[in-house]
């Protein structure tokens, strides 16, 4: 069982929350001047690590907030939460 800490709610059942997505992906810079084709690699290509790996999950049961995660994707281990401006670090 995944138990997400929440920075409002306190630690809870992944169940409560919805994925949503990859925090390591930057967009475009200049979005205007961006191709179809940039857009195309920020909204579709995803790495597929084993290990530590920063995630945007969203609260939908809870207080609707978006928790950025460290979550090691081979253990499913939470590894540190908090606010998706906020910085992580494993063990905080």
């Amino acid at each position: 069982m995944i138990r997400i800490p929440c920075p409002h709610c306190g630690p809870r059942d992944h169940a409560e929350f919805s994925y949503a997505g990859d925090a390591t992906k930057i967009r475009p810079a200049d979005p205007d001047a961006a191709t179809a084709a940039d857009w195309h690699d920020y909204v579709y290509f995803r790495d597929n690590p084993r290990g530590p790996h920063m995630e945007y999950w969203h609260h939908t049961q809870g207080c609707r907030a978006y928790v950025k995660v460290l979550r090691d994707t081979s253990t499913h281990e939470v590894l540190a939460a908090g606010m998706p401006g906020d910085t992580l670090e494993a063990g905080r």
